[in-house]
């Protein structure tokens, strides 16, 4: 397989779609030497006009029209599964020897059929889940690996919106290293007599099973407004990873990413002789309690939304499309490293067949409360019995 960049030159990339391509627009504006953006390919509407106009770059209706000097693609159109041409698209664009960057999701055949395509004209093909690559699931992903280094795994709790789950799921096997063994079992419905106690919608379905062999409990809020499908989760992802010494949690998407040292209580505690006028120093040989019961691992602040849209999410693009650069440079099988992601696929297609359609619910916009907000309630409150 070769690569065209033996000069050293940047890897000329368009994008396809303005919709979320947006984000990938905007990460690719960035003057890096590994890359270059050299267009837009769309299909011509007055969004796709602007967003060339604004990046200065050419808009391009159809892969034929596409100059010879174009190395790459990003994919960011939606595939079949969402009523979409995006394996489609991908599979006109590796035939034309580009390598491509698609995001996620994508249905299991089409994945196999966009690996099979980028086989066959040796070029690379990776399928992005995208959040995998930001910064504060970075800092996440890099202490697990620490900290499975350390202890083994005894178990995951995990959380996420409908819309996240594959990205979700990617975080897992990530943080992980793997995904096989897995099994899930169906969610168990409420009682009736349990349900009757709410006039309120039951957001979260659970799902219980194994995952790299480790146990798993996964919640999904299965919940979409159809109006506007991509807005409205409780949460995008949550996570922690429990091991004998404590437990590793990304709070958020967007961080922060918390230790916390599992409880071990003094054995003085439920000993007669332990009376109150020795309670002073009966823990004094025991050094662990002086570890803090928690604390974070790098910033404690999560960025604004407005930080997450303009910076967050772009530098995650560019670091997808760096790693798509090094796949290509090392001459990567697209087939061997997208077996991964076929795993994925099958995973997070049982997934999506156990909890069953997502149910339909029409949302008002929510209004966010700031922590400075919460905090001035809890100040309030911080006197008062419930």
């Amino acid at each position: 397989m070769t690569t065209g960049w033996s000069d050293g030159r940047p890897m000329r990339v368009v994008v396809c779609g303005t919709k979320f391509g947006q984000v990938y627009l905007e990460g690719l504006a960035a003057p890096d030497p590994a890359y270059e953006l050299a267009g837009v390919l769309a299909r011509g509407s007055e969004r796709s006009r602007a967003c060339a106009r604004h990046y200065g770059v050419p808009l391009f209706t159809s892969v034929e029209q596409l100059p010879a000097d174009v190395d790459a693609a990003c994919v960011v159109v939606r595939g079949g599964l969402l009523g979409g041409p995006g394996a489609d698209l991908a599979q006109a664009l590796l035939a034309r020897g580009l390598h491509v960057l698609q995001e996620h999701p994508l249905h299991h055949d089409e994945l196999a059929a966009c690996l099979r395509t980028a086989r066959r004209h040796r070029v690379v093909y990776r399928l992005n889940s995208f959040y995998v690559h930001t910064a504060p699931v970075r800092r996440f992903l890099g202490a697990a690996r620490e900290l499975l280094r350390r202890q083994p795994a005894l178990y995951v709790d995990a959380a996420c919106g409908f819309q996240v789950a594959y990205a979700l799921l990617d975080i897992l096997g990530a943080a992980l290293g793997r995904l096989r063994p897995w099994g899930l079992a169906g969610p168990a419905p409420l009682p009736p007599e349990v349900s009757a106690l709410t006039g309120l919608r039951v957001p979260f379905r659970s799902l219980d099973g194994v995952l790299a062999g480790i146990p798993l409990t996964l919640r999904v809020q299965n919940q979409l407004d159809p109006a506007d499908p991509d807005n409205y989760a409780h949460l995008l992802h949550r996570v922690t990873l429990g091991t004998e010494g404590g437990s590793l949690t990304l709070v958020g998407t967007h961080g922060p990413v918390v230790w916390s040292p599992r409880p071990d209580f003094p054995r003085d505690v439920r000993d007669e002789a332990a009376a109150a006028p020795h309670y002073d120093r009966a823990y004094a040989g025991d050094d662990h309690l002086d570890v803090p019961s928690g604390g974070v691992l790098g910033t404690a602040d999560a960025p604004s939304y407005r930080q997450v849209f303009r910076s967050v999410w772009p530098a995650g693009v560019r670091q997808a499309v760096v790693e798509l650069r090094r796949a290509a440079e090392a001459g990567e099988d697209p087939l061997a490293a997208g077996q991964y992601h076929l795993t994925l696929c099958r995973l997070w297609q049982d997934v999506t067949a156990r909890l069953g359609p997502p149910e339909l619910v029409s949302e008002a916009p929510p209004r966010p409360l700031s922590p400075a907000e919460v905090g001035a309630v809890a100040s309030a409150g911080a006197g008062a019995v419930p």
